[in-house]
């Protein structure tokens, strides 16, 4: 007597799915997320450097900070940790292959907020608002400087402005 093993057309489907998935796996390829957020890489380390305030395109205060800038979630998430007597502040951001933007969610003690961002011209610009935007780029001494603005009367006047050399 002969004896077959049947073979479902369901198991069979479920098989190449997990040969596929553990294909990309073993071969390392990047998801479009992952590399999204790959462009953000001038961002991670450790930084240390002063955090300016402005009033009246005038100095208003000057203050030591420090930032620590990681990956986490296998390179899907970026954590920003910045601490000075101004100011402290955790902030994720994410890229989100739907809607094809990244999002900028800072958390205060006071509270949080979520803005949409965009990587453009080597520099991650988030936008709170239409009359507001926060620039993140290398300086081309190759530090790292962050800066935002307000519009009024339709020109851009600085708000802050955090300059940082790389510790680590």
């Amino acid at each position: 007597m002969k004896y077959t093993i049947p073979i479902r057309t369901n198991s069979i489907f479920y098989c190449l799915i997990m040969m596929f998935f553990t294909f990309n796996l073993i071969t390392g390829q990047k998801s479009s997320q992952q590399e999204n957020m790959e462009k953000l890489n001038f961002m991670i380390g450790e930084w240390v450097g002063i955090s300016t305030t402005y009033k009246n395109d005038t100095i208003a205060k000057q203050v030591p900070a420090f930032e620590k800038i990681n990956y986490i979630l296998d390179k899907n998430v970026i954590t920003i940790d910045l601490r000075s007597e101004l100011l402290q502040l955790h902030t994720v951001i994410y890229y989100n292959d739907k809607d094809k933007k990244y999002y900028y969610n800072p958390y205060y003690k006071s509270g949080a907020g979520k803005y949409e961002a965009e990587y453009k011209d080597g520099k991650l610009i988030v936008w709170p608002s239409k009359n507001r935007k926060f620039i993140f780029h290398l300086t081309s001494e190759g530090n790292f400087q962050e800066y935002g603005e307000r519009l009024e009367n339709g020109k851009w006047i600085k708000d802050f402005e955090d300059n940082f050399k790389k510790i680590q």
